[in-house]
């Protein structure tokens, strides 16, 4: 009997020995150091991306009081989640916090997780990519509730996959395309005065009125975001999708949060970027200043973050634009575009 006790008593300070706090701190920074030592003489070989990817990002706190806005850019989207089925993936997302930055940090913390841990992630990338919003929001709101936070956040999301674009979104935050020097419209953003929206809303019993602009219950300006414990389920964490296929004659992607797209228009961007790349000679680092700075001039109080994905060489689309300056003039050209064209009124009225 007493050989059977010692022998548990051994099991049970072997097993605390095992499981001591500190010894196991103490060896997983160890480790850790030694990986960074090793990283810091020579980083791992990386599978190089077969497309070109170009990234400038810039964000401004503005004449806000705080900074919401937060932006995720994964062009080594592969990498961090160990898919090698060689699918290049890369990951780019917006998010525009308010009422507090709680719900947009999280986001930014979590949603490029549940998507690329999401088990559609290889088959389904677009499935995977809108039901991570959902999720994302489902566990927010757990720790919202848990901690009494009423923040929320707008968000928009890029994921290409091969020669595939998926998108997703709610709110007002946004994504745009420029091909062959043209703006293209990717999506509608979620506001109270959406017909379907509306609708939505007043089936639930909710209300949308006019205070300045139209907000859902008197509040919100936007009918859909990642938290708002408060405005739910006015306010849906549902989000909208949709995928395209990349052609190759796509110039750049552009994510942006409202206090971007209420100052300047979609085919003001065109101009901006190439105006920008003209005198900087084809070098694109810098066109997300140029764009934030030209949305300020035009009365941008709000915080303003821009992120543009070049998706060929910046050269290459100002050779391109001083060989042909009209662009694409053909309506052929633009009826055979999977995608829809937005027009400056300028160029609607000549």
């Amino acid at each position: 009997m007493w050989e059977k006790g010692a022998q548990h008593t051994h099991c049970v300070v072997l097993v605390l020995s095992v499981l001591d706090g500190e010894s196991l701190q103490r060896r997983f920074f160890n480790k850790l150091r030694d990986v960074c030592s090793e990283w810091q003489l020579q980083l791992p070989p990386l599978r190089p991306l077969e497309r070109f990817l170009l990234v400038s990002i810039h964000a401004i706190r503005n004449a806000r009081r705080k900074m919401e806005d937060r932006h995720v850019l994964l062009p080594e989207f592969n990498q961090l989640f160990g898919l090698s089925d060689g699918v290049d993936r890369a990951y780019f997302a917006v998010f525009d916090g308010h009422g507090g930055v709680d719900a947009a940090n999280y986001s930014a913390t979590h949603l490029h997780v549940n998507v690329g841990l999401h088990e559609e992630i290889v088959k389904n990338p677009a499935e995977a990519l809108k039901c991570s919003f959902q999720k994302t929001d489902e566990m927010f709101l757990f720790k919202a509730k848990r901690e009494k936070l009423r923040s929320g956040t707008t968000g928009v999301s890029a994921l290409i996959v091969g020669n595939q674009l998926h998108i997703a979104w709610l709110g007002d935050s946004q994504v745009m395309l420029v091909q062959q020097g043209k703006a293209v419209t990717l999506m509608e953003p979620h506001k109270p005065e959406r017909e379907d929206e509306r609708a939505r809303i007043e089936t639930l019993g909710g209300c949308v009125t006019y205070m300045d602009c139209w907000r859902v219950n008197g509040t919100l300006a936007v009918s859909r975001a990642i938290g708002d414990i408060c405005q739910k389920p006015y306010v849906s964490g549902a989000a909208d999708g949709d995928s395209f296929e990349l052609t190759g004659s796509e110039d750049y992607l552009l994510l942006a949060c409202d206090g971007f797209f209420d100052a300047i228009k979609p085919c003001e961007v065109v101009d901006l970027v190439l105006d920008h790349l003209m005198q900087t000679k084809g070098v694109g680092l810098k066109a997300a200043e140029r764009l934030v700075a030209a949305a300020k001039e035009n009365g941008s109080s709000d915080n303003i973050t821009v992120l543009v994905v070049f998706l060929r060489d910046p050269q290459d689309i100002l050779a391109d634009c001083l060989r042909d300056p009209k662009g694409l003039g053909a309506d052929d050209d633009a009826q055979s575009s999977p995608f829809s064209f937005l027009g400056c009124e300028a160029a609607a009225t000549q």
